[in-house]
């Protein structure tokens, strides 16, 4: 029998969710009454007998709905999987509205893995990645708190807040080393799809993730584009953190033949229920996909069927590996438990849960396009060193100046740090702070844009086809 289950992906930084289990508070003296099948013993008399214990014997007063919202996180956190979570009211408020309206934050999904915070992907035009905030980025610290050991929930309660408020955070990259941010938080913009028209012809859809609206702007962006004569188009997912996985049936049946299966889902007692396109496909036309490493869950699941199912190249990096679905409930209360309750599996039948999907045509970016951005309000002078000037050094060189990259300020350094004023027609003080960061980090953010190797691989492999 076919469930009827509403299925999320990703854990947002800015809004995080949560669903229910069904536990019940019996009187006063009891959290959970509920009887084994054949015996006269309660199935949870240990817990019983634990609350009981406390509600007695306990020094001080106790609060029961935190008693019974411990009760449950224990059990969700015994389940040792970083997608299953317990949310409280505000949390679960959050989550709904990131998916069917704007909301406020950094704008940056994250997950639990092996005892670390890791970012999943930032969201295009938001805070965090104006900041420079990238995939697989560890957050260390918010606010000058340390995170270890903290589940998403509490991590995220220390990174939200107003807009307009500042979160400091500390972020760990592979090759980098820690980096230092400030974040101002904003009004993450709820606009998920973005198109425009390039040379030959070629319609370039970027999908930055799957909301409740996600099908419908897509089919716009297309109609649009097939309107002005497009007679090719590049899918670009990178950097997409999933979603809806409705949404992306209904998008990757754009681009399949009817009949054709689009993903599987597979339960705990192993059967199987397969997701095939419902309609006859919207576009015929040559595709190709970009995908990287913060290509994640519903955005795997689009990129593996069309590329399963219609033949469409992916072009790029080797994807996130999310191969979980889960289900939210809530609470009366307005808590929430968000929980996994099956694999989904490839049209093909491959569960690429942490290994994800290798493309068929494999670029990679420039080195300098995983650097860290600098922050303006930050003043780093002659004498200084350590990772930023680091940072800067490198940015410099990939703007073509001569840098000895060695973490020190120095004299020959501030002098390449004058030449980039006088060029710009800036102060030629030899400081790195304020217009002079923000020059630099404009610089090299066009440089990436004139120098996108995996956009310019994606158009001459649909040229090709085209």
């Amino acid at each position: 029998m076919k469930r009827q289950l509403k299925l999320f992906f990703v854990v947002l930084i800015t809004a995080v969710v949560a669903s229910a289990l069904t536990l019940f508070i019996t009187g006063n003296s009891s959290i959970l009454g509920e009887k084994s099948a054949g015996t006269g013993d309660s199935k949870f008399d240990k817990l019983n007998k634990a609350y009981e214990q406390i509600k007695s014997d306990y020094y001080k007063k106790t609060d029961d709905d935190k008693l019974v919202d411990g009760a449950i996180k224990g059990m969700i956190e015994s389940l040792d999987d970083p997608y299953s979570t317990y949310m409280n009211q505000e949390e679960g408020k959050s989550f709904e509205e990131s998916i069917s309206s704007s909301f406020e934050g950094i704008g940056a999904q994250v997950e639990e893995k092996d005892g670390e915070i890791l970012i999943v992907s930032p969201i295009k035009g938001s805070p965090a990645e104006k900041a420079g905030v990238k995939p697989k980025d560890q957050i260390v610290k918010v606010n000058g708190k340390s995170v270890k050991g903290m589940n998403v929930n509490e991590a995220v309660a220390l990174i939200r807040g107003k807009k307009g408020s500042k979160v400091k955070l500390v972020l760990n990259r592979a090759g980098v080393g820690e980096i230092d941010l400030s974040i101002k938080r904003d009004t993450i913009p709820v606009e998920t799809v973005y198109s425009e028209m390039k040379e030959n012809n070629i319609g370039e859809i970027q999908i930055t993730s799957f909301s409740e609206s996600t099908s419908k702007e897509l089919t716009e962006a297309i109609n649009s584009l097939e309107k002005k004569g497009a007679k090719g188009y590049i899918l670009d997912l990178r950097g997409n953190p999933g979603g809806l996985m409705d949404e992306a049936i209904t998008m990757s049946n754009l681009f399949i033949d009817k009949g054709k299966n689009i993903m599987q889902v597979e339960y705990k007692d192993g059967t199987k229920e397969v997701m095939k396109a419902k309609k006859d496909r919207q576009v015929t036309k040559p595709t190709v996909v970009l995908v990287n490493d913060g290509t994640a869950s519903a955005a795997e699941i689009m990129a593996a069927a069309l590329h399963e199912s219609s033949g469409i190249p992916l072009i790029g990096e080797t994807t996130f590996g999310k191969g979980t679905v889960q289900t939210a409930k809530e609470y009366d209360d307005g808590s929430t438990v968000k929980l996994t309750m099956a694999k989904w599996l490839t049209a093909d039948g491959e569960w690429i849960h942490k290994k994800g999907i290798t493309p068929q045509v494999k670029a990679a970016l420039p080195d300098y396009a995983k650097l860290p951005y600098l922050d303006a309000d930050k003043t780093y002078k002659s004498g200084d060193s350590g990772n930023n000037v680091k940072v800067a050094q490198q940015m410099l060189k990939a703007l073509g100046y001569k840098v000895n990259v060695n973490s020190t300020y120095d004299k020959a350094f501030e002098t390449v740090v004058k030449q980039f004023q006088a060029k710009e027609k800036l102060k030629e003080t030899g400081v790195l702070t304020g217009d002079t960061t923000t020059k630099l980090m404009t610089e090299l953010q066009g440089k990436l844009s004139d120098n996108d190797t995996q956009m310019k691989q994606a158009i001459e492999t649909l040229k090709k086809k085209m």
